[in-house]
């Protein structure tokens, strides 16, 4: 069940939100608790026993962490317990393959794969519940008691499937108090209508472009053909991702959950630096709090810190895919924020402002190729294809065709790319605009075909 279906539009969502409203204080919780398991196991029924299972485990490991007198030795351990099991049930399920592909490659072996589907958010639930008992761990959150409570925290659908990334300690007090109220209820629908508007009306359709492009032999392909292809697929994944963050903060507040920003304009980036605080920032703060600052960190020499960055964001990639593409699209990251901080943001400071701004957008499409192919091939070809060292034209007729087809759309992309003030208050004009959305989206669903969000495969 995608939020984008007229399935949880008029059915779901209706069902739940007529329970939680008309139901006691004590049993919200629970109430979420049970529609979050039915809106996972309405597509995924036999992986709803994995994520029960990581949500009891450290519900338990979180009570051994509580236990008085506890030393500091065995405190460890528990942590280190809580997190052998976790990532040994997300890499069965989502690395065990490209592992056993790998060994056959490299020593010719012929092992059996497992072939298993990938548990749909395993990767979001999986770090969710890591941080509950790094939290616990460290003493910034207290030991949950309540197991329908914790497994309310870590099942909750609105950001189950794709994130954000909801750290315990964010929410942790949420969960057993919180208001729910007019303002904030009119807030999140204008702030779900938005993410609606942007997977279903913009990166869907800037989508069908792309697929058009990248399916078209690179080799052939002229240079600003492989350009718009990339630019388009660009505007996919931001409007798809950042619209299902919307969606899932707007569903957040319905009911009455502050989740923290996800995106901020990340286009806009004077930099690679300066992107990364942008994009996917429940993830890269994940990474920084979890595992960058463990490790050391900054503190201990540059030395250290170029290691700490390269192993951060080859987990980076790693976590969005088992894919050499996806490792190789995190180090790519990683060495151009190792650039920055050696001496290329100093560089970047003194070059005028479209400078900057070019400079990143050029390194950030260059990193959509590779996180878009998962063949050197395709990679390597498509690359080609964007500088010209593929002997093929600037431009060709279909090229213009592409262009002028898709040239209003590109425009509203750019322009809803941008920083646009919004008034706090909602006047009859933005009721009549967000009607106006919702209605829109709405038709185009009713004659769309299943169009799941891209990061479900993560």
């Amino acid at each position: 069940m995608v939020f984008s279906s007229p399935l949880f539009l008029f059915l779901f969502l209706p069902a739940v939100l007529t329970l939680y409203y008309c139901s006691p204080r004590r049993f919200k919780n629970l109430i979420l608790f049970i529609m979050s398991l039915l809106f996972y196991a309405w597509g995924e029924p036999v992986y709803i026993i994995i994520m029960l299972v990581s949500t009891l485990t450290d519900y338990c490991f979180g009570l051994l962490l509580d236990k008085p007198n506890q030393t500091s030795v065995k405190r460890k351990g528990i942590v280190v317990c809580s997190v052998i099991v976790n990532l040994l049930l997300l890499s069965y399920f989502k690395y065990a393959d490209f592992l056993i592909q790998n060994i056959n490659a490299l020593i010719g072996s012929n092992i059996p794969l497992t072939e298993l589907p990938l548990p749909i958010g395993i990767s979001f639930y999986t770090f969710q519940s890591m941080s509950y008992i790094i939290d616990v761990y460290r003493g910034t959150a207290k030991a949950q008691r309540n197991w329908i409570d914790f497994g309310t925290y870590v099942a909750l659908f609105p950001q189950l499937v794709a994130g954000p990334i909801v750290k315990y300690s964010t929410i942790a007090e949420q969960l057993k108090q919180r208001t729910e109220n007019m303002k904030m209820f009119a807030e999140g629908v204008r702030r779900f209508t938005i993410g609606l508007a942007k997977k279903v009306l913009l990166a869907n359709n800037i989508g069908l472009l792309w697929d058009t492009i990248s399916s078209s032999n690179p080799a052939s392909m002229p240079v600003l053909t492989a350009w718009l292809g990339i630019i388009a697929f660009a505007f996919q994944i931001y409007f798809d991702f950042s619209g299902y963050s919307d969606m899932a903060i707007g569903l957040g507040l319905m009911f009455g959950f502050r989740f923290n920003e996800n995106f901020n304009k990340p286009y806009i980036a004077q930099s690679i630096t300066d992107f990364w605080r942008r994009w996917h920032i429940s993830l890269s703060s994940w990474f920084r709090e979890y595992v960058y600052i463990p490790l050391g960190g900054n503190r201990r020499g540059l030395a250290i810190q170029t290691r700490n960055i390269l192993i951060v964001w080859m987990l980076t990639g790693f976590w969005h895919g088992a894919s050499w593409n996806f490792i190789l699209w995190g180090l790519y990251f990683g060495v151009i924020l190792i650039f920055e901080k050696w001496w290329g943001l100093a560089l970047l400071q003194r070059a005028p402002r479209w400078i900057r701004h070019l400079y990143a957008i050029i390194l950030i499409l260059i990193g959509w190729v590779l996180f878009a192919f998962d063949k050197p091939s395709l990679i390597v070809g498509y690359l080609g294809a964007m500088w010209g060292f593929n002997s093929q034209a600037l431009w060709d007729n279909e090229t213009m065709y592409f262009f002028y087809t898709n040239a209003v759309l590109l425009i509203v992309l750019v322009i809803f790319s941008l920083p646009l003030k919004q008034r706090s208050r909602l006047s009859i004009t933005h009721l009549a605009w967000y009607g106006f959305l919702y209605l829109l989206s709405v038709a185009y669903l009713v004659d769309a075909t299943f169009n799941p969000f891209l990061y479900f495969r993560f």
